[in-house]
């Protein structure tokens, strides 16, 4: 035991679970905390932000690509709810964020007497997109929270959490125990459904997989590329699946994105599918004999969209249960003969019609894939040039591909694209931005400068959002409102944050972009683009 402050208790509790980085914005009912961080600044590195919005987006692209928690750190009230929005893009796409928000007094609680950032019962505020929420009542229990809140971003799915402290508890002092960070027991599937799953492989004639980012957080790259190898299944994945298996694999056929994908192709002859950590919400153009294997960590997700023709349901973590049908289905059988003609044919077709929609899209596309490091790290954003790098863009590695998943989060994409590269400062990280989403966190310019957090933003310029404007122009007879937008200059408003800035059109981005990939520094590139077609309205 040991006599400390709230917010000592707090900080050396982070400490002990291996938090190197907290995102956060300062006011008065957590200053007690940045003070606490100050004095531990050689240990955890804080990253002040400039809108309570870019704490959560970038504590989320901190955790995305790392699958470690990320911490925001922000005041009540306002500040919190200000933060929801990254905290809900965290549950949609089950991302291990900490939300540590401040209170009003604990005397204060539930009277409405109109503290300063005051907010009737915020827990129920936040229940909707947490995984688990605590108000801590005394000293003495805060590294227990701390130690609970971690353990929950680590077990089972990681969906996001929020502890809040009332800021006298920050400053008053009491005898703590610090907590040593709880070891986690592996996940494994039952034996008997592990048995009924590869004797179904086994007995199949056109197996197929389908994996979603829950594959990614189990780490389970090797596992689900052996298998397929194993089972000569072609592999499809979903937007957050991206990566689990090389796009180039001569088994990756492509991703599933709303009416697009390549299960039409691939749907109409499989017997057989595995699902691996998706809900499976695109119709994947199966026979009604067609048998699905579900796994996936949350038992809720299985069955959820194909009830019917679930078979078998594993719940498990991925990686654990595909590692169990591999090593079973190598004792029982066989690898199956080669169907790499077959899925070239399927990847080939594929291609042909993404092309056959976004021609313009998909040069700027194959010029970013082009230009880019093998493993650098895309976040692609709600935009024209987003929703087709979803079907277009390969990617090779996991968690090098981040998006806001079913949310669709306008503006996630540069302070995400922050946080990401605060992870890995060593690598390429590209924000793939709109004009109406940038203007959404264009401030958090100053962050990327005064931290030296040297992302490249691509930012697509059409004057409108064009997903809205196509929208109108095609179903709605012309009748243009509010979709239009008047812009800043955005190279000078970029200049005047120190930041440096090229504006060019479709025909010179790649010229472009060779400029920009030469900054040591962070930079925005604007392309002029005309609004074009997105692949969920599609016009025949």
């Amino acid at each position: 035991m040991v006599k400390l402050t709230g917010a000592e208790a707090l900080v050396q509790q982070l400490q002990k679970e291996k938090v190197t980085t907290i995102f956060g914005l300062p006011g008065f009912q957590i200053m007690e905390v940045f003070d606490a961080l100050y004095g531990a600044r050689d240990k955890i590195q804080l990253i002040h932000t400039r809108h309570e919005q870019a704490t959560s987006f970038m504590a989320d692209g901190y955790a995305k690509v790392t699958g470690k928690p990320g911490v925001a750190l922000v005041v009540p009230g306002p500040g919190a709810l200000n933060a929801s929005a990254g905290i809900g893009t965290a549950y949609a796409s089950s991302s291990p964020v900490l939300l540590i928000s401040g209170q009003i007094p604990r005397a204060s609680l539930g009277l409405r007497k109109g503290e300063t950032h005051e907010i009737e019962d915020q827990l129920d505020s936040f229940r909707a997109i947490t995984k688990w929420n605590h108000r801590v009542e005394k000293v003495a229990e805060i590294p227990t929270a701390v130690n609970e809140a971690i353990r929950q971003l680590k077990s089972g799915r990681p969906r996001p959490v929020e502890l809040e402290v009332p800021f006298d508890l920050f400053k008053d002092s009491s005898e703590v125990a610090l907590i040593e960070p709880a070891v986690l027991p592996a996940n494994r599937a039952q034996t008997s459904d592990i048995t009924r799953a590869v004797d179904m492989l086994i007995k199949s004639k056109n197996p197929t997989i389908i994996a979603g980012g829950g594959a990614i957080i189990a780490n389970a790259t090797t596992e689900l590329t052996n298998l397929a190898e194993f089972f000569q299944a072609p592999v499809i994945t979903t937007q957050n699946g991206k990566g689990i298996i090389p796009e180039t694999h001569h088994l990756s056929v492509g991703v599933n994105y709303y009416t697009l994908g390549p299960s039409k192709l691939v749907g109409p002859n499989c017997d057989v599918i595995l699902a691996v950590g998706t809900r499976l919400l695109s119709d994947l153009h199966i026979n009604s004999s067609t048998k699905i294997i579900h796994i996936d960590i949350d038992a809720s997700e299985i069955a959820r969209n194909y009830p019917t023709q679930t078979e078998i349901s594993i719940v498990s973590d991925a990686k654990n249960a595909l590692a169990q049908m591999l090593q079973q289905a190598q004792r029982l059988d066989h690898p199956k003969p080669s169907r790499t003609k077959e899925v070239n044919q399927y990847r080939t077709q594929f291609k042909k019609e993404i092309r056959l929609y976004a021609p313009e899209q998909m040069s700027i596309i194959d010029t970013l894939r082009s230009e880019l490091n093998d493993d650098a790290i895309v976040v692609s954003g709600i935009t024209n040039i987003g929703y087709w790098s979803h079907l277009g863009y390969p990617v090779s590695h996991p968690r090098s591909y981040i998006t806001s998943s079913y949310f669709a989060t306008l503006g996630f994409s540069f302070p995400t694209a922050l946080g990401a590269k605060v992870a890995h400062p060593d690598r390429q990280v590209v924000a793939i931005s709109g004009d109406g989403g940038f203007m959404y966190s264009f401030q958090e310019l100053s962050t990327a400068v005064k931290y030296g957090i040297n992302v490249i933003i691509l930012l697509f310029n059409n004057n409108a959002y064009g997903a809205s404007e196509w929208d109108q122009t095609h179903r709605y007879n012309k009748h243009y409102l509010g979709t239009d937008l008047h812009n800043p200059n955005f190279v000078k408003l970029a200049n005047s944050f120190g930041v440096q800035a090229i504006r060019t059109d479709s025909n010179g981005f790649k010229s472009g972009l060779r400029k920009a990939l030469k900054v040591d520094a962070p930079v925005l590139l604007e392309v002029t683009i005309p609004t074009m077609m997105p692949p969920f309205q599609i016009v025949q």
